[in-house]
């Protein structure tokens, strides 16, 4: 036993220590606090461009990206500028790995800043089996709930904006969609927290789900639990994709190409894809009237819009021949510039090709949408991002990023095709 005279100096140094270590963490804490901003302050600037992030490598989920595979995959994209990164759903590992990762890449980089759109998957009751579309999956949804307050917390500096379900109300994702009353529920839930002071009270709070989900098309989406949804949320996040209506409604597409003979084949298609935007337009806007015809302001952003760079059926050769790398970097550049001009936040769909999306079949268009594909091969949209320079030094899976068709526009131009209608 030590004399007490040591033991009381020995305790009160631990004591000192302990206090100034908490003291050190907690100013660490606050000094990254101060640093970060809120959607608020982000959602549709022009030098905060979004992205939906996967980072899935192979055909199933099991097999869940690591936090080095992560931090690679963020460097990429805040090369060309992504510095808010959408999520989809919190029961695996890769959206708290995510999150890790940028604050990883934050303590290693004082100027590396990426932000969080936090997806909760929400879904009926018996999803995917008998789904019972006048009920929720209770256990299900109360799990991510509560992991997202989690995680919202732990990591306040980069988790900004909550998303309660994806595609969730929309009546054609018939597997598990709910009624406007769950997403509206858990919407006023989190915000009740953040009257508590249990959530940071700039974390925005919404829904993502199609155009038509909030009222910008069949009149059959609207009820009064819509209405109290669009007045609960922070903002509205909603999907566009004019490339799978160029199948399920191609009058926009065709028309493009009336009374064009004396145009050449790229104009022919720098058209079509300008229709594709003009259609994108007109279904925001169709948003922007309804929630205007309720009385209602809210801020409108766009959580999803994308386009195929391949397709066996529908959208390929045999399709529409909407699907090709030079029609999907017309569309990123034009959807771009569109909502830049008009101040609204684009989620792009998506960042990196992810083969587990449809792992039956290799050429499915859902395996097709990154800007990048699984191998590190940036698609002709990213080619003079490459020349210019700002991938250097950058690897995935530690390989340096390419070109795809080895920057040969000749070749990769002899997969584009003029849009066609499937007859």
């Amino acid at each position: 036993m030590y004399p007490r005279p040591f033991f009381l100096t020995a305790l009160i140094f631990i004591l000192c220590y302990s206090l100034g270590s908490c003291k050190d963490k907690q100013m660490k804490g606050l000094l990254i606090n101060n640093n970060t901003k809120s959607a608020a302050e982000f959602l549709g600037k022009p030098n905060y461009r979004a992205m939906s992030y996967g980072g899935y490598r192979t055909l199933t989920r099991d097999d869940q990206p690591s936090i080095s595979q992560i931090k690679e995959d963020l460097k990429i994209l805040s090369a060309i500028g992504v510095k808010v990164i959408r999520t989809y759903n919190l029961q695996l590992d890769q959206a708290p790995n995510i999150l890790k990762a940028i604050r990883a890449l934050k303590s290693e980089d004082a100027n590396f800043e990426m932000y969080v759109m936090l997806g909760l998957w929400i879904e009926c009751e018996n999803a995917r089996t008998s789904p019972n579309h006048g009920a929720e999956d209770l256990a299900v949804n109360s799990a991510e709930i509560e992991r997202a307050i989690s995680y919202s917390n732990q990591y306040s500096d980069i988790v900004k904006i909550i998303a309660v379900g994806n595609e969730a109300m929309v009546h054609w994702q018939t597997d598990y969609f709910v009624l406007p009353s769950v997403i509206l529920k858990w919407v006023n839930y989190l915000q009740k927290l953040k009257t508590e002071n249990k959530l940071p009270s700039d974390l925005w709070i919404t829904s993502s789900d199609n155009f038509a989900s909030w009222g910008g098309g069949d009149s059959a989406y609207h009820n009064d639990d819509l209405t109290a949804l669009i007045k609960a949320v922070d903002y509205i996040s909603l999907h566009t994709y004019p490339f799978h209506d160029t199948h399920y409604n191609s009058s926009f597409w065709i028309d493009s190409q009336k009374n064009i003979e004396h145009l050449d084949a790229k104009a022919r298609i720098e058209l079509a894809v300008q229709s594709a935007v003009d259609y994108a337009a007109s279904q925001y806007q169709s948003v922007e009237r309804y929630v205007k015809s309720l009385g209602v302001q809210v801020p409108l952003h766009i959580g999803e819009t994308g386009w195929a760079t391949a397709s066996e059926t529908l959208y390929g050769a045999s399709g529409t021949q909407a699907a090709d790398e030079y029609k999907q970097a017309l569309y990123y550049q034009k959807m771009s510039d569109w909502t830049t001009t008009n101040g609204i936040a684009c989620f792009y769909f998506e960042a990196f090709d992810e083969p587990w999306k449809d792992a039956p079949r290799p050429m499915g268009s859902e395996n097709h949408f990154g800007l990048i594909d699984v191998e590190g091969t940036l698609k002709y949209a990213l080619w003079e991002a490459f020349d210019s320079g700002v991938f250097k030094g950058l690897t995935r899976d530690d390989k340096p990023l390419k070109k795809s068709f080895d920057g040969d526009f000749k070749e990769m131009y002899k997969d584009v095709k003029i849009p066609n209608k499937i007859e």
